[in-house]
């Protein structure tokens, strides 16, 4: 049998249920309403006459000579006695008729009193009429409903039947049609997991056997392709999404219709949304939400325009460098774009197939490029500035009437600007060495800070007493050896009481103390001046850093902070800053305890 019969059969089947269903409910409903109808015709029309009878009493007990009420009595009453349908009902309706025409001789006698007893035996023998109608109408009522419930059983269990018999169809048919499907379905299943080893058994002749011997010599064929090229392009693809997830640079992937085709997770950062965001969506539609992807496109428009997939179009222009801020900090990425040609051996020519965006990180590269330009600009103001004061001292030396006192001073000045030039190149030295991997050449010993302190003050004394600046000596008698070497110490104390004398308002005071903190000894240089934001402390010790200063003074190289941090770290201890604007800073270092 074929899955066609199997299947015509059983809607037939339900067909058939359905016809005999509908027609047994109409049937019961068909029986329901002739009883219905009966109840009314046989004891509904008693009823009624019985109230006709009534209403014409009621006139009768008004009007007593009223003939036109007596007639209405007189006809009901006849109506009545042509229904007579119940036990006892004849009865009632012959004695009515004797007590009416009682009733009547009564009245052509004028006899008033009479009338009135025998109009209250007519409406009690009318009252015993209506009941007993009454009561046959609501036990024929009662059967009538015992009847309905009835065919509502009965009704109900040819609905089991049917519905029982109707879900043996509804669950045999469909297995019987829908079991090889099944078997298929899991086969399909195998062999998208590389096991085309599940083969369907081959149990009939029908639509299902053909399609069972078709996709088991399918499972042959795959079974023998297993091992082909296609392993190789899965393992290739597999390879080339995991170099292109590890980059670190962004990649978007367009095609000919500018539809972003790949995401990697930096691209993905950058644009601030997720792979599932920007995937099949168009690269114009995605710009309408996102800045950066309509900086990205930008250069795309105005070197070609849209492609539409049959030219290769123009170079794209190099883009501008773009400012990124890349997880809190700034940063700059070089657009690269790169045009993807396919070659379509039907028309044997190269065709558009898309574009690759790069967003190549440059920071470093940009940062760099910074310190060099700083490093040149800041070279040049300090050689500078001590070069054309010496030009013009030694100017004032050649002339001979110069006095012999103010010789003395211009010729201290040039020592003093030689002096500064000299410190300079020390520094881009040891800047020059630590960048070698020479690394600092040590003496640690073990070293009385105190005496470090004394000899760093004495030796600043002169520009102290040049700014009028009071020095504020802290230093405990009971202050451990430190270990630590006494050059480099001693110059990085010098230095940031340099830099604490030239940053100090005149007539303020300088505190320098030392202190012994656990394994530690903390030497500490605060001043009175205008202190340094909270987002500098760090900046500071970088080199080649300059912060803006209200006075106008350019500072140093800025490589001071960042070698006396380097002397400091390479000794084991630590060089930070304390400061707030306005409240003047404090620079502390620590060293440790022999």
């Amino acid at each position: 049998m074929t899955f066609k019969t199997k299947i015509t059969l059983g809607f037939l089947a339900l067909l058939t249920l359905l016809l005999a269903l509908g027609g047994y409910a109409f049937y019961t409903v068909r029986q329901l309403d002739q009883s219905a109808r009966g109840i009314l015709k046989d004891n509904f029309y008693s009823v009624q006459l019985g109230q006709q009878m009534l209403r014409a009493l009621d006139g009768l007990d008004v009007r007593p000579e009223d003939a036109a009420a007596l007639a209405q009595f007189r006809e009901s009453l006849t109506r009545e006695a042509g229904n007579i349908t119940e036990p006892g009902e004849k009865e009632i309706v012959d004695s009515l008729t004797a007590h009416l025409a009682t009733y009547e001789r009564l009245t052509d006698a004028a006899g008033a009193d009479g009338r009135g007893a025998v109009g209250q035996q007519l409406r009690g023998q009318t009252h015993r009429m209506v009941q007993l109608n009454i009561n046959t109408l609501e036990a024929n009522n009662d059967r009538a409903t015992a009847t309905a419930t009835r065919a509502g059983y009965y009704l109900l269990l040819v609905i089991g039947l049917s519905v029982l018999t109707a879900l043996t169809f509804v669950v045999r048919v469909p297995a019987a049609a829908v079991a090889p499907l099944r078997r298929l379905a899991v086969s399909i299943e195998h062999a998208t997991n590389q096991d085309f080893s599940a083969t369907i058994p081959v149990e009939s002749t029908d639509e299902f056997g053909q399609v069972a011997l078709a996709f088991n010599q399918l499972l042959v064929q795959l079974n023998e392709y297993r091992n082909s090229t296609m392993a190789q392009l899965v393992t290739e693809r597999n390879r080339a999404a995991s170099i292109v997830n590890g980059l670190n640079e962004g990649l978007l992937l367009l095609d000919q219709h500018r539809t972003i085709l790949l995401a990697n997770p930096v691209a993905c950062e950058l644009l601030g949304l997720e792979a599932s965001q920007l995937l099949g969506r168009p690269a114009a539609e995605v710009a309408l939400e996102n800045d950066l992807v309509r900086t990205l496109l930008q250069p795309l428009e105005t070197a070609g325009g849209s492609r539409n997939g049959s030219g290769s179009g123009s170079e794209v222009a190099e883009a501008p460098l773009l400012h990124i801020t890349q997880r809190g900090e700034e940063a700059y990425f070089r657009l690269d774009v790169q045009d993807l040609l396919s070659f379509n051996e039907a028309l044997n020519q190269k065709e558009f197939a898309g574009q690759i965006l790069t967003l190549r990180n440059v920071s470093d590269f940009k940062r760099l490029d910074q310190v060099k330009s700083n490093f040149l600009a800041t070279v040049s103001h300090e050689l500078k500035t001590p070069l054309s004061s010496m030009n013009i001292n030694l100017r004032l030396l050649q002339d001979e009437r110069l006095p012999a006192d103010e010789r003395q001073r211009v010729t201290a000045s040039i020592r003093q600007e030689t002096q500064r030039l000299q410190r300079m190149v020390g520094e881009l030295l040891d800047v020059s060495r630590l960048d070698a991997g020479a690394g600092i050449q040590l003496d640690v010993k073990p070293t009385n800070l105190a005496d470090v302190v004394r000899y760093a003050t004495t030796t600043v004394q002169a520009q102290l007493t040049d700014k009028q600046l009071h020095l504020d000596l802290q230093l405990p008698p009971d202050l451990p050896a430190a270990r630590a070497d006494v050059e480099k110490t001693t110059w990085v104390l010098i230095n940031l009481l340099a830099n604490a004398i030239r940053y100090s308002p005149p007539g303020e005071t300088l505190t320098v103390a030392a202190e012994a903190m656990g394994q530690k000894v903390r030497v500490s240089v605060q001043d009175r001046g205008p202190g340094i934001a909270a987002e500098h402390h760090e900046r500071i010790f970088q080199r080649f850093a300059q912060l803006p200063d209200p006075s106008g003074y350019r500072g140093g190289s800025g490589l001071g902070l960042s070698i006396a941090r380097e002397f400091i770290a390479t000794q084991g201890g630590r060089l930070w800053v304390e400061s707030e604007l306005g409240a003047g800073s404090m620079f502390c270092f620590t060293l440790p305890v022999i």
